[in-house]
């Protein structure tokens, strides 16, 4: 019993060892896996946010052209229907993986391309002006972006709008 007692303090440390290990161990790939998930969920964010834009880039683009001669060019007005639907499309994953501030901004930034989409269809609201719907649809880019970045944790600021507006003043 006396060798017992001697060699207990060992034991306790082997114990007491073993145990920080896993305890260690079982710390060290909790985080390892929570580092990948955020890494695996923020490539989808990117995929989703890019996606997204590209598709309503595409139908801002294609509404730009059609105000100039609305509802006149069937094969314009169709390209205009094919990137709307690639938008709503584009839309869902901006839902699914976007947090509040980017889904608001995003929703803005659509509403307002919308605008210029209603006017090439031939459907503007009375009080529509082609370079106020261009200006807001510039602005609601930016704040989309903006919110984005900051979604993704990527420094740096966008402000596109304001070389637009003077761009388009000097033209």
């Amino acid at each position: 019993m006396n060798a017992f007692l001697d060699q207990l303090p060992a034991l306790i440390g082997v114990a007491v060892g073993t145990l920080g290990t896993i305890l260690a161990t079982s710390v060290s790939d909790r985080s390892k896996w929570t580092r990948a998930q955020a890494v695996r969920w923020d490539e989808r964010r990117v995929d989703a946010y890019a996606t997204f834009a590209r598709a309503v880039k595409e139908m801002h683009l294609v509404a730009m052209r059609l105000t100039r001669s609305p509802a006149t060019d069937p094969a314009g007005l169709h390209e205009l229907n094919e990137a709307d639907n690639e938008c709503s499309k584009a839309w869902e994953g901006v839902l699914l993986l976007g947090d509040a501030g980017t889904v608001d901004a995003a929703r803005e930034w659509r509403e307002s391309v919308y605008q210029l989409v209603s006017a090439a269809r031939g459907r503007a609201s009375a009080d529509f002006d082609r370079d106020t719907a261009l200006h807001r649809a510039d602005e609601g880019r930016d704040r989309f972006y903006a919110a984005a970045r900051t979604s993704l944790a990527v420094g740096g600021a966008v402000a596109q709008a304001p070389w637009l507006i003077q761009r388009r003043r000097r033209t």
